[in-house]
């Protein structure tokens, strides 16, 4: 009896076998089918599938100039009138009354010089104008005493009522009085001629402005000595650097193959790097008659239409030479993109913007049309990318590979 209840308590090892078996079968098909949703999610989302490559381009501020631009040329501002003050006389500067940025007008003080001496000089200048006066008017006094001596000694001598001596003394004494005059006429010039000069010294002592104008540098200080050669040690030539702000003009090198393009009185749009936002009209001034060997290539000069004060000398520019002048409607730039990047079915207009590595379709609302670009009214902004090429490989959610070059 014992035996029997042992055997009952034997495990069948082929039914175990069996049931591991089925339960690995069904765990491989069950990882089986999760892999192969799995993948088949994946294709669906384009993961698995290989990145089209496309040219792409960014929505941009479009203006309407650029659709009618013969030509682009870079240079710099530079002020047609400019001038580094300076004095005609040596002097140490005791005083300054500007600053780089002040405005000055024509004849305003700028500058001093130290002039004690110069004072001096006109001081005595004008002393001995002085005394050369007081000369003078002794000397006509003498004159006519002598001229009535002499008239009263002639009648005299007419009438043989006094000796010929004493006539030829009188005539003598007008004849010198006449000559002292003029000695003292011509003194009292050269005093003037002196005191002028004193004058004209002390002036230089003082440097003005010649021109109205702006200050762009300061090359002295109080203390320093300015000298108009500048060759003494640690001497300075000029005090100020000017220039004219109405006379700011853009020059760019124009290539000699493309000056034929160029004109006088061409209306031109100026791009300032400083001012990217902004584009000021502007008319060529003057073609200058000669090339540069070097460069190959021929100077224009470009006014601008309008002044602005944020234009400054020496800032780096842009000249847009153009075809027609521009509008007033065609002021304002406008959001565009590559005509070639739109797509129209019906009545939706879309195109393929790039989102991360995918390419999303997005619905805008285009304007005109100004050359190979299109206005977008709505659905992107400045600095968005769209495809354009190759359209017909790729649908929203695409992912792409954006070629470069």
């Amino acid at each position: 009896m014992a035996e029997k209840d042992l055997s009952k308590l034997r495990i069948d090892k082929a039914k175990v076998t069996s049931r591991r078996d089925r339960k690995r079968r069904y765990g491989l098909l069950v990882v089986c089918s999760l892999v192969v949703f799995g993948l088949g999610a994946l294709y669906q989302q384009g993961i698995l599938t290989p990145a089209v490559e496309v040219q792409v381009a960014s929505v941009q501020n479009l203006y309407p100039s650029q659709t009618f631009t013969l030509l682009n040329a870079s240079g710099y501002v530079v002020a047609q009138r400019k001038a580094a003050v300076a004095s005609k006389v040596t002097g140490r500067l005791v005083y300054l009354a500007v600053e780089e940025g002040s405005r000055v007008k024509k004849g305003e003080l700028i500058a001093r010089l130290e002039n004690n001496d110069v004072l001096a000089a006109r001081d005595q200048a004008q002393a001995n104008e002085v005394a050369a006066r007081f000369n003078l008017d002794q000397a006509k006094a003498e004159l006519k005493d002598a001229q009535l001596n002499y008239s009263r000694r002639k009648e005299l001598a007419a009438g043989g009522y006094i000796a010929q001596s004493d006539f030829d003394a009188a005539e003598a004494r007008y004849s010198r009085a006449v000559a002292a005059v003029a000695a003292q006429e011509a003194a009292l010039r050269a005093s003037a001629a002196a005191l002028r000069e004193a004058q004209v010294m002390l002036e230089y002592t003082d440097i003005r402005a010649p021109f109205d104008a702006v200050v762009l540098t300061k090359n002295a200080d109080i203390g320093d000595i300015v000298t108009p050669i500048g060759a003494a040690a640690n001497a300075k030539a000029a005090v100020v650097s000017i220039a004219d702000m109405d006379s700011l003009q853009v020059e760019v090198d124009v290539s000699e193959s493309n000056i034929q393009q160029v004109k006088v009185g061409q209306p031109c749009e100026i791009l300032l790097d400083s001012l990217p936002d902004t584009r000021f009209p502007g008319t060529v001034h003057m073609i200058v008659p000669t090339a540069d060997r070097t460069k190959a290539s021929v100077l224009v000069k470009v006014a601008f239409r309008n002044k602005d004060p944020r234009i400054l000398p020496e800032m780096s520019a842009k000249v847009a030479f153009l075809s027609r002048p521009v509008a007033e409607a065609e002021q304002k730039p406008m959001k565009a993109v590559p005509a070639v990047s739109v797509v129209t079915a019906g009545e939706q207009t879309t195109v393929f913007a790039v989102r991360s590595d995918r390419a999303e379709r997005t619905k805008v609302r285009v304007g005109k049309q100004l050359g190979g670009m299109v206005e977008i009214l709505d659905g992107l902004q400045v600095g968005d990318r769209v495809v354009t090429a190759p359209l017909n490989k790729i649908k929203d959610g695409t992912r792409i590979q954006i070629r470069e070059g």
